[in-house]
């Protein structure tokens, strides 16, 4: 019986232990990913505020 407990336990922390790896690895491409669009956000609202400068002047 204790043999089978320590199985389920053992079982049950292998998968913890994927499903944290899983959400890490998720998790840092999520951030990557973040940061890529705010990235693409600067360069738009840069290229907006160029135009809107141009426009200003005209």
């Amino acid at each position: 019986m204790n043999h089978e407990l320590f199985e389920t336990l053992e079982n049950k922390v292998n998968n913890l232990v994927e499903k944290y790896a899983a959400l890490k690895d998720e998790n840092s491409r999520l951030a990557e990913e973040n940061q890529r669009l705010q990235s693409e956000r600067e360069g738009l609202k840069s290229r907006v505020d160029a135009i809107l400068g141009k426009l200003e002047g005209i």
